[in-house]
């Protein structure tokens, strides 16, 4: 029988192994045999505007203190886009998060935010890094048109 003591160890390790896991992720690259560095690509549905997916690739490193920051992204149309869903986005110049990940344990993250370019009608998704790294914040821009949507407005 298990001391208390020896259940929660095993408790906190299963834990600690299922926060490496997500269900988000479509691909694992390896890097190569003598690297610890795989690149990972996961999905992500817009959650309010939900014809939009966006893939997000970025690099990590299992064993590695400071995890590389560079990363990409490419959103597309893969369903209905309604005026109601724009409706209820935020329209401000910097819009909101639509997704955040910790990159590190020196607080490093991946946010992916969502902007609405009303003039273009034009969907912006913006993947960045909030640790400078080597002078500078890495960052990804993808764009999704309205046009040929039912949220497109002739002008």
């Amino acid at each position: 029988m298990m001391s208390r003591w020896a259940t929660g160890l095993a408790a906190a390790a299963l834990a600690l192994g299922l926060t490496g896991c997500d269900n988000n992720e479509v691909a694992d690259v390896s890097l190569g045999l003598f690297t610890t560095k795989d690149i990972k690509v996961e999905v992500l549905t817009d959650p309010i505007v939900t014809g939009v997916t966006c893939h997000i690739s970025n690099i990590e490193a299992d064993l590695d203190v400071a995890d590389p920051s560079d990363m990409g992204i490419a959103c597309r149309q893969t369903g209905e886009i309604t005026p109601e869903m724009i409706a209820a986005i935020d329209r401000s110049k910097s819009g909101e998060v639509v997704f955040k990940k910790s990159k590190s344990i020196l607080f490093k993250s991946l946010k992916i935010r969502r902007i609405l370019d009303a003039d273009n009608q034009t969907l912006l998704y913006i993947a960045y890094s909030t640790k400078e790294t080597k002078g500078s914040y890495k960052h990804s821009l993808s764009t999704v048109p309205l046009w040929g949507t039912k949220a497109y407005q002739p002008q």
